[in-house]
């Protein structure tokens, strides 16, 4: 029982102070969530996008990630210079749960036949809260242990992203503002002041698409990431045939790889799953990670050309 209570101890006091570490999200299919983490990103495609992502991290892991993200997006240029988004994610990591919305804009500018250059903000507020339930022990009362707390505050996302016909590269930056979230609350006639703080994140992404290669494509993506106190980076390569089906591997440095299999049946809609076997010290409990993709895409049709007729071939 002592040997609980210093534990628990010990895990109070991370909790309790102001925490900076690698809180973005990690994802096998981060090929399909660009603006989230790079505004840049924003529209440069045709078309109105939406992009559904769920993910069951180490799977039988109690208290384990789970992550939800949604992306909805607009290639505005037919109306006005620029692409619109909507962002959207939620993750679930033991008693913690983030939350991150933001609006997304990018201003596009041509670079002679090369290629568009995406330059985006991302403007929108981040929720963090817990809600433990500590046990054992369950009849003491230990003001050193996080209660229940939430906080909302301004998060603010920068990128740039360049793209080609057959590739793309892109540098950003998520949680500018370094937000601190905080709550004060009264436990046992003490005041406890609990804080969350938010780290400055930087991206650095890149690909490229080999068109025809054994009757398909080959499309290799590399995303590295940093908080300046870790690095990480994924690797991954997809082979596409026909248009219509992909499979794959992807790496992570850290801590899987996995595997990677998807279905376009119409330019409109892509369905994707990938399985990610944990290669970390989780390996022996972990079942692996789960995660789908959906993507669906309107494409606005063509404007109409006006025509007219002399009245006498009326």
């Amino acid at each position: 029982m002592r040997l609980t209570t210093r534990a628990l101890g010990l895990l109070s006091l991370l909790l309790s102070v102001s925490l900076s570490a690698q809180q973005d999200k990690l994802l096998t299919h981060f090929m399909y969530d660009k603006m989230s983490i790079n505004p840049g990103a924003t529209g440069i495609d045709d078309g109105i996008c939406a992009t559904s992502l769920y993910r069951n991290q180490w799977d039988k892991v109690n208290g384990a990630p789970n992550s939800a993200v949604l992306n909805v997006e607009a290639n505005l240029n037919r109306f006005f210079p620029g692409g619109i988004g909507i962002s959207f994610y939620h993750d679930a990591i033991g008693f913690a749960k983030q939350n991150n919305a933001l609006l997304n804009y990018s201003y596009p500018v041509q670079i002679g036949n090369a290629g568009t250059l995406g330059l985006g903000v991302g403007v929108g507020i981040m929720n963090y809260g817990m809600n433990p339930d500590w046990v054992p022990p369950t009849t003491l009362n230990d003001p050193t242990l996080p209660t229940s707390f939430a906080s909302t505050n301004l998060d603010l996302n920068f990128g740039a992203y360049f793209k080609g016909n057959d590739f793309y590269a892109g540098f950003s930056s998520t949680h500018l503002s370094e937000t601190l979230l905080k709550q004060s609350v009264s436990v046992s006639g003490a005041t406890l002041t609990q804080s969350y703080q938010t780290a400055r994140h930087y991206y650095l992404m890149g690909g490229y698409k080999m068109r025809n290669v054994a009757g398909g494509d080959i499309d290799a993506n590399l995303l590295v990431r940093t908080d300046l106190v870790k690095v990480s980076a994924d690797i991954n390569a997809r082979y596409i045939y026909q248009n219509k089906y992909y499979g794959g591997f992807t790496w992570r440095t850290s801590d899987m790889v996995a595997l990677m299999i998807g279905y376009m049946p119409m330019k409109d809609l892509t369905v994707g799953y990938s399985y990610d076997i944990t290669t970390n010290k989780l390996a022996s409990i972990s079942a692996g990670s789960h995660e789908l993709l959906v993507k669906y895409c309107y494409y606005l049709p063509l404007p109409k050309i006006p025509k007219s007729k002399h009245p006498r071939w009326l």
